[in-house]
């Protein structure tokens, strides 16, 4: 796969999962819930929304289902072989993935506008200025 102004691509850690989007996200931002610190390992995940139309992936993911506290399930997205959390949702099912921007083999196009579930956001874990903040979901 091969980026183009209209394309972006990413991937796994160890390459055997790859995927393009095309056209601008949705939304993009910070996510701080507890959910996301857990699945990363981290303050929060930096995501990016695409719908699945425009979101094609090639290589082998497993599909981790996560009961949330409010009745939902999170559906993470994972490399097969190395363990990479690639993208949210479940790939050929769902409508809409969020795409996890630090799988982007060119980070700058990440361009976070808010961080929402800020109310659970860890102390030491900082977010860049001028985002829009959200308690909880906007």
């Amino acid at each position: 796969m091969t980026a183009t102004p209209d394309i972006k691509t990413g991937g796994c850690l160890c390459g055997a999962v790859r995927y393009e989007l095309t056209g601008p996200p949705l939304y993009q931002g910070f996510c701080c819930c507890e959910d996301c610190r857990k699945a990363s390992g981290s303050g929060y995940v930096p995501f990016m929304g695409y719908g699945a139309a425009n979101f094609k992936k090639t290589g082998e993911v497993v599909a981790v289902r996560h009961a949330l506290r409010n009745g939902r399930v999170s559906t993470r997205s994972r490399c097969a072989k190395c363990g990479s959390l690639l993208f949210g949702g479940e790939y050929g099912v769902d409508k809409q993935h969020t795409v996890y921007a630090g799988t982007l083999d060119d980070p700058s196009f990440f361009s976070p506008r808010e961080a929402i579930m800020t109310g659970g956001k860890p102390h030491w874990a900082a977010l860049p200025e001028g985002l829009t903040h959200h308690e909880g979901m906007p």
